[in-house]
């Protein structure tokens, strides 16, 4: 499952560089498709930075965490920092839906990418202390 996540966290390190990419520059992007969909209008509005840090720094930040810990098997920590993660996306997924009313492809694939870490870290963990009794219970 370590691996899985932490292929998972690299997806998501490289998806929330480009994001990252569009929010340093001014040209088309790839993802510019509609009036709907521009990864320019989400990443370059006031709610792309932290503070004086952008939104897909902390992103890539957040993935490699989360592989270094799956790496570790850190599985607490990793479901934490998950949950944490998927909170914030949603939090993101708020502003591009009610506020900006402009969806990113990239953010939407990061979005994606939290929740299926997310998920299978509260399924490692929750496997994890399921076997650990029935161990200790058979020796």
């Amino acid at each position: 499952m370590r691996f899985i996540i932490t292929f998972l966290a690299v997806a998501g390190l490289a998806v929330s560089f480009l994001a990252l990419r569009v929010h340093y520059s001014n040209n088309v992007e790839p993802c510019d498709i509609n009036e709907h969909w521009d990864c320019g209008v989400v990443n370059h509005s006031p709610f792309a930075m932290m503070g004086p840090v952008p939104v897909a720094a902390i992103g890539m930040a957040g993935y490699v965490l989360l592989g270094i810990l799956a790496l570790w098997r850190k599985r607490t920590l990793l479901a934490a920092g998950a949950v944490a993660g998927m909170a914030f996306a949603l939090y993101l997924t708020h502003i591009e839906k009610d506020v900006l009313m402009v969806w990113c492809l990239y953010c939407v694939i990061s979005q994606g990418i939290i929740l299926l870490v997310t998920l299978l870290s509260l399924g490692w963990l929750w496997a994890g202390r399921k076997a650990k009794p029935a161990a200790a219970t058979e020796a």
